[in-house]
């Protein structure tokens, strides 16, 4: 199972946003320790799905950047004359 563990200012600045959140768009006060279990619990919950989708996207790149290497390559080749004699 994938642990993703944040450096603590950046959850600190996670979970506060998540605070914001619950106080703009939902009218409802949160503590810091529930908007760290919500992030720890949406972390587990999603995070392998974002991974696995941002490792297709890596995956794709490099594809396309051997693609582009390889006809780079191609284009650099010399024409060979063959002498029929």
């Amino acid at each position: 199972m994938l642990v993703m563990k944040l450096p603590k200012e950046q959850k600190d600045q996670l979970a506060a946003r998540i605070q914001q959140y619950f106080e703009l768009e939902r009218s409802e006060t949160i503590g810091s320790i529930a908007a760290e279990q919500l992030l720890d619990f949406m972390i587990q919950e999603i995070g392998p799905h974002v991974y696995n989708h941002a490792i297709q996207d890596a995956r794709k790149a490099v594809l396309e950047k051997m693609q582009t290497l390889e006809d780079e390559l191609y284009a650099l080749e010399k024409r060979v004359v063959t002498k029929r004699g």
